[in-house]
């Protein structure tokens, strides 16, 4: 959709619960909508609060009781017999800055949409299956305002402290406990205890759709090296201070963007991507040669040997730089994470149930970080991906027709009721 349009939802050519589903996401997307079609609710924003407040009450109107863990997690519990662990299924609500409607938010409400059926179905049928049943809206995925991303997720999984997370401020000064506690999302304990995991969200790239791919089961992830860094250099007047004597930390920063972009270059058929994201210039005065840069680099790539040969050349040409420009590169922070597999019985049956509604498939990896990339090192989960078109991601353009995301809603039913029925057990 690179003209920025967006289809009108149509629920008239679905039945009635999948009309509900997309009526329901109509009314997500206008929690922090934007001009541009697309949403801005960042972690701990007043937006955020409004659509959690929202999500609580489709939950709770469900049957579903709501609760907050100690980092702002939302979970809606279905507890059907208690003591059991649960399947836990969803993803984020929380967004970039002017991004689009389907990231994150596709996943939680399908998750929802999917855990409503399978109660009734239960209910119905008078059965309990195995395991319990939560629906998951992990607290700041996106990592726009506090860093890093996979927060609510990572302290779920041990893999950051509580403590270090609830200390965390974005650029502000506001903390992570001031921002959740503001919109009513600073809860106790550590969540539900989960048996398996199930998560469903737009690929963000082209792939998918131009290979004709309905459903993408998602196999591994990258692994990728995210680094903060400081370029020092020293103010001075950017009309009488001779150019020899400077010491720019923009031309620093400047010179680390064109070397990542070149290291990304250097390997063949799109193997290793390298990006900066943020760029956080001071004094950021038009007069004043800057005294400092703090940056966002990351590097990407499938394989991890190649991975380290692009570390190997950026911290070479960190060196290069800090001569040339007559700075000071400073590493004050790190977030990296590796290859790793999603366990191989839940691919399988992720892809059984695929075959078995006749939905065209593939394997596919997952290029980005997602919280099932997290809870896949303590429970086996099942990552799907549907298409996005033309690729477009963190963009308010970004958009998945109705049908794809039905037809991921219907998959992820049928992979949540296995994995509630304790289908993964028996293999």
């Amino acid at each position: 959709m690179s003209n920025g349009a967006v289809p009108e939802t149509n629920p008239s050519q679905f039945d009635k619960a999948d009309a509900a589903f997309l009526g329901d996401f109509a009314t997500l997307s206008t929690f922090g909508a934007t001009a541009g079609g697309g949403v801005d609710r960042q972690a701990g924003s007043r937006a955020d609060g409004e659509q959690r407040s929202w999500f609580t009450q489709l939950l709770t109107d469900n049957g579903f009781t709501v609760s907050f863990d100690q980092i702002g997690n939302q979970f809606g519990l279905l507890e059907l017999e208690v003591g059991k662990p649960y399947v836990v299924v969803g993803s984020h609500l929380d967004s970039q800055p002017t991004a689009g409607r389907y990231d994150g938010a596709y996943g939680v409400l399908a998750a929802a949409h999917a855990a409503f059926r399978l109660a009734a179905e239960w209910q119905a049928a008078g059965l309990s299956p195995r395991y319990n049943l939560a629906v998951v809206n992990w607290f700041n995925e996106e990592g726009s305002r506090f860093k890093p991303s996979m927060m609510g997720s990572s302290v779920y999984t041990g893999k950051m402290t509580v403590d270090a997370a609830l200390a965390t401020t974005d650029p502000a000064g506001i903390t992570v406990r001031e921002a959740l506690a503001s919109t009513d999302a600073l809860g106790e304990g550590s969540g539900p205890k989960a048996a398996y995991c199930s998560e469903i969200h737009i690929e963000q790239g082209r792939s998918m759709e131009r290979d004709g791919i309905a459903i993408g089961v998602v196999d591994s992830n990258w692994a990728a090296n995210k680094y903060e860094f400081v370029v020092h250099g020293e103010q001075a007047h950017t009309g009488s201070t001779v150019i020899a004597d400077r010491h720019d930390a923009i031309l620093g920063a400047s010179l680390l963007v064109v070397a990542a972009r070149k290291i990304a270059d250097h390997f063949p058929d799109g193997a290793v991507h390298t990006s900066v994201g943020q760029l956080d210039v001071y004094p950021n005065s038009p007069v004043v040669v800057p005294s400092r840069v703090n940056l966002l680099l990351d590097l990407r790539s499938a394989d991890e040997a190649l991975l380290q040969e692009a570390d190997r050349m950026l911290h070479e040409r960190i060196e290069q730089i800090e001569r040339s420009a007559q700075v000071e590169v400073e590493k004050v922070g790190s977030h990296c994470w590796p290859v790793t597999p999603y366990q191989a019985e839940g691919v399988a049956l992720a892809e059984k149930i695929v075959a078995n509604r006749g939905v065209s498939h593939a394997r596919v990896k997952t290029l980005a970080g997602h919280d099932s990339t997290n809870m896949k090192d303590i429970v086996p989960t099942v990552m799907l991906f549907v298409p996005s078109v033309e690729g477009i991601s963190h963009n308010e353009h970004e958009y998945t027709t109705d049908q794809d995301i039905v037809t991921g809603l219907h998959v992820l039913t049928d992979v949540v009721r296995s994995l509630c029925e304790g289908e993964l057990d028996l293999l």
